[in-house]
């Protein structure tokens, strides 16, 4: 069994901060805690928006506080974002995340994590070499 505390987290090196100061994100669980998934709580900086297109991960969102949207960039369409709103990226979707007030989310990456990646050009989360041959 693994015990491990959001604050302790915050406080160490999975907290990781985007280089454009859009988001941050303390990651509780990662690759090398060998769930197969990734569990994060990430912060949207009020008025951040931001493209990204997780091309090698499956996401799932849940709001726990603050208010946004999510746009799917191949349809338009708009999403509304508060508490108690989950958004699953289902098919590697490219999408805008506006947050209106800050929000709090919890994460869950599938394949995991290693715990450093931050957004490529395209919005996306690079695999490592291990990932890509496997």
């Amino acid at each position: 069994m693994k015990v491990r505390t959001l604050e302790e987290a915050a406080q160490s090196n999975r907290r990781i901060v985007s280089p454009d100061k859009n988001w941050e994100s303390t990651r509780l669980l990662l690759k090398d805690d060998a769930m197969g998934f990734s569990f994060h709580i990430t912060t949207i900086y009020e008025n951040a928006d931001f493209q990204m297109h997780y091309k090698n991960h499956l996401e799932s969102v849940y709001c726990i506080s603050g208010e946004g949207e999510v746009e799917t960039l191949a349809d338009g369409k708009k999403y509304p974002i508060k508490p108690g709103t989950i958004y699953i990226l289902d098919k590697h979707d490219k999408h805008i995340l506006r947050a209106f007030k800050e929000m709090k989310m919890a994460c869950v990456f599938n394949p995991p994590l290693n715990g450093k990646e931050v957004h490529n050009a395209e919005g996306a989360y690079e695999l490592t070499s291990e990932e890509v041959s496997a």
